[in-house]
């Protein structure tokens, strides 16, 4: 409730503004203090909390696999140095345009399927978290908790767009540090402190107290680690490439007031976003170092329910009750924020210059609304239906990096790039990315990657190497056909 008449009233900042860029972009008049806490609330949702105490329980991974504090944190530090600045000096609307200027209308659409899916299946996916959690945690109906926090995200974004999110983001960010903050204590206080919990965690994992591998793992001399570090690191290359082309990171640089401004978000978004993981670390090494037979639980839980369970199982009720609703604020945190990227970059991108070219700013307003409905809707959908929509948004978070981080990267920096070098590039990409394998559509390896190992499967790197690849392809193919193309050079608006 107080989420929800926080974005009501968030709705009166956008009422001042009836165009459509105050729906989409606050107006590109975001205060600097809430532009960081929407920065910030980017990538700290639902899925980042439960999925960063997941990897630090997890004894077949453990803290060393907690790549997304320090790999969105990056992203968004590197976005800010290398893109914010730029895409916000061409007072572009949504991050599509850049394929839209530079290769055409209907190029961007192709580009726009992957940013698109990407982040309705990001909706989708911790929406199932937040249901699974809630349903199992207190036994609650499945599709109710789903539908209640759906729903709510939903109205808000429909009636405020970019303000109610960010006015939002602020108050989910503060519950997380406060729900999840103190917690800490009591967690910690059940196994003994914070130096007995840091000494049975550093016991018990595999790889120990260790955020990083060490530097004979990369060298190839750690036989604990073997050709494993090649995951690692392919991985790690995704969070950090691919965590930047994104509608939902771009959402928010193209709202500050300036270009300045956009860098300074990104880095300081970036900080924080590495800080507020912290929480998420401690309950994941409390549950780590936890007698499981001594609760009510009777064992261990898995590790994707270890967060709500050591909320549960080790602080008190009403402590629990503050944690488990810092999980649900993440989570509309992430949904409002999806929904409405996907459906800015639908009206923008798709609806504007290809359905209705000729259509007015309040139809461009109502197209969103409706936009936002329908995507939540989906997203809502899939959450409900579908089992594996984790894997699905795995997938996607794949075929954004692949895809879109070297087509961005090559718009922006690349003069010679053209139409001819970008389609190029996306079937050089999605060849090598498939040829490694999807079991989520029963499609097997068919290239002879290296490093395939019969149990843990292809170790090789070839996410990387797709988007290398990709990369590459784009450079020769635009050089080749520069003379035929029209491919232009993107200019800056002053």
């Amino acid at each position: 409730m107080l989420i929800l008449l926080t974005g009501i009233y968030a709705s009166r900042k956008e009422s001042g503004d009836k165009s459509a860029q105050g729906l989409l972009l606050a107006g590109r008049r975001m205060p600097a203090w809430i532009g960081i806490f929407t920065m910030t609330a980017t990538w700290v949702g639902g899925g980042y909390i439960i999925g960063t105490s997941e990897a630090v329980y997890d004894s077949a991974r453990g803290l060393v696999w907690a790549q997304a504090p320090w790999g969105y944190a990056l992203s968004l530090i590197l976005g800010g140095l290398f893109f914010a600045k730029k895409i916000r000096s061409y007072g572009f609307t949504t991050f599509i345009d850049v394929f839209e200027q530079k290769y055409g209308k209907k190029t961007a659409a192709v580009l726009f399927i992957p940013a698109l899916v990407g982040e309705i299946f990001w909706s989708a996916a911790i929406l199932a978290a937040l249901g699974i959690t809630f349903a199992t945690i207190f036994e609650l109906d499945l599709e109710t908790s789903i539908l209640v926090s759906a729903g709510i995200a939903i109205l808000y974004t429909m009636v405020g767009g970019l303000w109610s999110v960010a006015y939002t983001d602020v108050v989910q960010l503060v519950f997380i540090l406060v729900g999840l903050g103190i917690s800490i204590p009591f967690a910690i206080q059940k196994i003994g402190g914070f130096e007995m919990a840091l000494d049975l965690y550093d016991q018990s994992m595999k790889n120990g107290l260790t955020l990083f591998p060490p530097l004979q793992a990369f060298l190839g001399n750690d036989p604990n680690w073997g050709n494993q570090i090649w995951v690692w690191m392919d991985f790690a290359l995704l969070l950090i490439m691919g965590g930047i082309p994104w509608q939902v990171y771009f959402q928010r640089v193209l709202s500050s007031k300036s270009d300045r401004s956009a860098v300074r978000l990104s880095i300081y978004g970036g900080i924080c976003c590495a800080l507020m993981a912290i929480p998420a670390i401690w309950i994941g090494i409390a549950g780590a170092g936890f007698d499981w037979s001594s609760s009510g639980l009777g064992t261990a839980p898995e590790a994707t329910m270890v967060l709500p369970y050591v909320l549960l199982e080790m602080t008190p009720p009403l402590v629990a009750a503050l944690g488990l609703g810092a999980v649900a604020a993440a989570v509309m945190s992430s949904v409002d924020s999806s929904v409405l990227s996907a459906s800015s970059m639908f009206t923008w991108n798709i609806y504007r210059p290809l359905i209705n070219p000729g259509c007015t700013d309040k139809q461009i307003r109502l197209t969103i609304r409706l936009a936002i409905l329908f995507t939540g809707a989906v997203a809502t959908w899939l959450a409900l239906t579908l089992q594996s929509v984790y894997d699905l948004w795995y997938l996607c978070a794949d075929l954004v990096y692949v895809i879109l981080f070297p087509q961005l990267l090559l718009a922006l920096y690349f003069k010679k790039s053209n139409q001819y070098g970008a389609v190029a590039g996306i079937l050089m990409a999605l060849v090598l990315r498939f040829g490694g394998g999807e079991p989520l559509f029963g499609i097997p390896p068919f290239l002879p990657y290296p490093m395939n190992d019969p149990v843990e499967g292809i170790l090789f790197p070839f996410r990387t190497f797709a988007m290398l690849s990709g990369l590459i392809t784009i450079v020769v193919v635009s050089y080749l056909t520069h003379s035929k193309s029209n491919g232009k050079i993107i200019e800056p608006k002053l």
